[in-house]
């Protein structure tokens, strides 16, 4: 009985292990069913596996583990929870190779455990792929065939030699960054961020010990972008075209970017068929639909993209250019006519009008289909350069392209503004002789071809009858006779149309007080040209200066600048100015159209040193001095420069110069002279003192102006006498010393 106790004790525990286990074993369910495929266009494998059909009837939550085994080396796993469902539809998962199939085996297994159990399946069998690394191959091969790359991606290539043949050169060109190389008969090559900067296309070689050989190419590129400023517009109202910018992806050829353009509902059926020489357009017959909703599709090996447009026809109207523009001018308005193609659509124009300085005006037509417009404000005689654009008036898209331009004159008008006139005086037997000048000044307006200029003289104090006379316009100045009596002489421009206003001048009556009087004060040349100023009066109404451009020629070229009445300075500058050339300049006060000169100047631009030396005419000698004496410089007109005053040089032939009161003068010989200053340019004597007697010295005499003085080349030579009493005085006191000496030598018994 104990027995029976003892083994009963026993078999209970094994009963319930064996029940623990039986439950959990009916909670596993191995995968039944395991395909393995490949996509190689994709480099994908596709896995389809499927369970009992009790765990798709349980609905049962399973987890999944899967493995992928490159070769012999795990090189994935992954974990995926699924819900079955009734249905009983086998699983599906997809797995990216990071590198080409082709270049060796892959196998997937699957193992399973259901959310309630903590036991796994048992892992399926190996589903293998073969790679073409166990294939029978004649020679190398690179992997994965040629394609299309993305910008900045990376790729891994591989190359397979030839059955039994181990890879020699596996490279790219042009020389790109490799990120990681193998070796083996499998050859891996990993090349990282792509880029087009080197080329749109990459080419790689590969060859083996059996000198077989394989090349292949990829393209490298850029997936298209969204369509940019993609808009529809009809000029007819019969055709629509769209247009969108041409964005570069650096494919081209079969890999280039293509376009479809069709209503969004139904883009199968393209609209029309895209061209994209520099920007993208299409075109289509609209009929009688009004609204339209349209997508444009880029698309390339790399991706796809696409834009919508949603428009009314009527709010989308993008007029063709006006044409046949013609003008009617007159003096200050110009009337534009033109013409444009009729449609459904009233239009409104604007035309643009180019004036002669370039400033650019706008005018906006102000009726709805009106077909001309008039320009007011012109400038007579002036060419100006117009164009025509319309728009839809009541929806407005954009405006039209621009008519051809057309250029047109206006008409001449009467001359406006008064010319700059001004005159020259010259005392002659029995009267003057008056010199007239005249000039356009900006504020003159000749409005038309000037086709001459009347000058009209008459006394003042009587009522004598005016004198006149006509010049051709390509005369800018007369002389005419007046006697000593005033005259007031007017100058008028004339073009085809009138007069201008006349320029007045007063000659006041000749008087015996004479201006010859006043003194020329001298001027200064500055870098941009004579600074003149004058004493300013309150009774001038205005100032005028005058001046010779060539002052050594007749005529001269009289030129002359007018001043308000606060100017008291000014910078005279002219192109024909030149250094070493004295200029004369007059300033004139004027009130009521009547100058009177106030002021003379003289300058030049720059002063230049003096043509020639003062000539030394006479030389008094002592044994310690000499004293120079010269002619009168002549300052004239033809002087390069104003001469302020003279320098003395002296050395003697041998040795330097230190003679007392002297400065020291170093010539470009690096020999010194003694120089001395004279700042009186009116001063004809000097002496210069100090010298030794009995010497040879070699003096000169020159002129300085602001410019300075020209080279010292020719010296004087003079010597200076014996100086015959200080010899015989020194030999007298010789004689008194030895005698004394003498003297006191006997007087202290001292023997000499």
């Amino acid at each position: 009985m104990m027995n029976h106790f003892m083994i009963l004790a026993v078999l209970l525990p094994l009963r319930t292990c064996h029940t623990t286990y039986s439950q959990q074993e009916s909670d596993v369910f191995p995968v039944t069913y395991l395909n393995v495929s490949k996509d190689l266009d994709l480099q994908r494998l596709l896995v389809e596996w499927d369970v009992v059909k009790s765990a798709h009837d349980a609905e049962l939550a399973i987890s999944f583990e899967i493995q992928v085994r490159r070769t012999n080396e795990v090189v994935w796993t992954e974990f995926r929870n699924v819900t079955l469902d009734k249905l009983g539809k086998p699983l599906h998962w997809t797995w990216d190779s990071n590198i080409p199939l082709e270049c060796m085996s892959h196998a997937v297994r699957i193992r399973s455990k259901a959310e309630t159990s903590k036991i796994w399946s048992q892992w399926s069998l190996w589903e293998t792929l073969p790679g073409l690394d166990t294939s029978n191959r004649s020679g190398p091969q690179i992997f994965p065939k040629e394609k299309v790359l993305a910008e900045g991606s990376n790729i891994t290539l591989c190359c397979i030699g030839g059955k039994g043949q181990t890879i020699k050169e596996f490279s790219v060109y042009p020389t790109v960054d490799v990120v990681k190389r193998t070796k083996s008969q499998v050859r891996l090559l990993t090349v990282g961020n792509l880029s087009h900067d080197k080329g749109s296309n990459i080419h790689v070689y590969c060859s083996d010990e059996d000198k077989g050989s394989h090349e292949a190419a990829f393209f490298v590129g850029k997936p298209p972008d969204t369509p940019k400023d993609f808009s529809c517009q009809t000029q007819d109202m019969k055709r629509v075209t769209c247009t969108w910018r041409k964005e570069e992806t650096y494919l081209y050829g079969r890999n280039s970017p293509q376009y479809t353009l069709s209503k969004t509902s139904s883009q199968k059926m393209a609209l029309c068929e895209a061209s994209c020489p520099e920007q993208c357009s299409c075109s289509w017959d609209i009929g009688q639909q009004r609204i339209w909703n349209v997508t444009v599709t880029v698309e390339n090996p790399l991706g796809k993209k696409s834009a919508t447009d949603v428009f009314d026809v009527k709010h989308r109207v993008y007029p063709t250019a006006p044409f046949q523009v013609w003008e009617d001018c007159r003096d200050t308005e110009m009337t534009l006519h033109w013409n444009y193609k009729n449609t459904e659509i009233e239009l409104f124009c604007q035309t643009e009008v180019v004036q002669p300085d370039g400033k650019v005006e706008l005018h906006n037509s102000s009726v709805a289909d009106s077909r001309r417009v008039t320009v007011r404000g012109l400038r007579p005689h002036t060419e100006y350069t117009a164009r025509v654009r319309c728009a839809a008036a009541r929806h407005f898209w954009r405006w039209s392209e621009w008519s051809q331009p057309l250029t047109a004159r206006t008409k001449e008008g009467t001359p406006s503004g008064k010319l700059d006139i001004w005159r020259e005086i010259t005392p002659v037997f029995g009267g003057r002789n008056v010199t007239l000048f005249w000039k356009q000044t900006p504020s003159f307006q000749a409005n038309g071809k000037i086709i001459s200029y009347e000058v009209t003289w008459e006394k003042i104090e009587d009522d004598s009858q005016p004198e006149s006379i006509s010049f051709s316009s390509v005369y800018n100045s007369t002389r005419i006779f007046l006697d000593n009596h005033s005259y007031r002489i007017s100058v008028m421009a004339k073009n085809n149309v009138n007069f201008s206003l006349p320029s007045i001048l007063i000659i006041s009556r000749a008087t015996d007080n004479s201006t010859e009087e006043l003194k020329e004060g001298q001027v200064n040349g500055t870098d941009d040209g004579i600074f003149l100023s004058w004493e300013p009066r309150s009774i001038y109404d205005s100032y005028i200066i005058d001046w010779c451009n060539f002052p050594r020629l007749q005529p001269c070229d009289l030129q002359w600048k007018r001043f308000g009445p606060n100017i008291s300075s000014a910078v005279i500058s002219s192109a024909a100015f030149v250094p070493g050339v004295r200029y004369k300049f007059h300033i004139y006060g004027s009130v009521a159209s009547r100058a009177s000169l106030l002021e003379k100047k003289i300058g030049y631009l720059k002063e230049l040193p003096p043509h020639l030396d003062p000539i030394v005419r006479k030389v008094d000698l002592t044994y310690n001095s000499v004293t120079l004496s010269w002619d009168s410089y002549l300052t004239n007109e033809s002087e390069p420069g104003f001469v302020r005053g003279y320098h003395v040089y002296v050395s003697p032939i041998q040795g330097n110069c230190n003679l007392k009161g002297s400065k020291k003068h170093i010539l470009s010989d690096e020999s010194e002279l003694c120089k001395y200053t004279i700042e009186n340019p009116e001063e004809k004597r000097y002496t210069v003192k100090h010298l030794m007697p009995n010497t040879k010295y070699k003096i000169v005499v020159k002129a300085f102006t602001g410019g300075g003085e020209t080279p010292i080349v020719n010296f004087r030579y003079i010597d200076t006498p014996y100086n015959c009493l200080g010899e015989n005085l020194k030999q007298y006191l010789s004689e008194v010393v030895i005698a004394l000496l003498l003297k006191i030598s006997l007087t202290a018994k001292v023997p000499i």
